[in-house]
């Protein structure tokens, strides 16, 4: 029987190949993840366009009338409330696993949208949003006038564009200490 010589290194590689595994089939599912860590969100996908975002959110059983779609800047939350159907007494559930109650949920986009012309509608459990683009502004030139270089503009030119009047000079004469000095006259 031969020894093997220990190399911590393989050792490390298991244990990397086991997480990777592990990882792997927790995210296998769409959505599952997310699922099984909050049972009260909203699973969605999002696409980025040129001009828009395209938002899917899988809300089955949701009637267009219990659902709340807000925008603010870069963030969307969406919230919707599934109406359970009512009980009857003699009735003898095997199993009940549909959601019922307030579902949520807020994601940042990666830029502002405009919510004036945003769409949205529900087609087979699927909510399906049309996030336009906010459009940057273009840069506008503005054009300045010059003035005619005989005329003043209001400013006195021999004090740097500061005019002193005679008033200002009895409301605040130069001989006089400024207030924040323990001097006076």
């Amino acid at each position: 029987m031969g020894m093997d010589r220990w190399d911590p290194f393989r050792e490390m590689m298991t244990l990397r190949e086991s997480m990777d595994r592990l990882l792997q089939q927790s995210i296998s599912g769409t959505g599952q993840l997310l699922s099984n860590i909050r049972p009260d969100s909203i699973p969605m996908d999002v696409v980025e366009r040129d001009d828009a975002f395209e938002v899917h959110a899988a809300i089955p059983g949701v009637k267009p009338d219990d659902v709340e779609i807000t925008v603010q800047g870069e963030r969307l939350t969406v919230r919707a409330e599934v109406r359970r159907a009512e009980e009857q007494r003699d009735e003898n559930w095997l199993m009940r696993e549909q959601r019922s109650g307030i579902l949520s949920r807020t994601i940042t986009l990666p830029s502002q949208v405009s919510s004036d012309k945003a769409e949205a509608k529900i087609e087979h459990g699927v909510l399906v949003l049309r996030l336009p683009k906010v459009q940057p502004t273009q840069p506008h030139r503005i054009s300045v006038a010059a003035t005619p270089s005989g005329e003043q503009s209001g400013r006195d030119a021999t004090a740097g564009g500061d005019r002193v009047t005679e008033e200002s000079q009895e409301s605040f004469p130069a001989s006089d200490p400024p207030s924040w000095t323990s001097e006076k006259v």
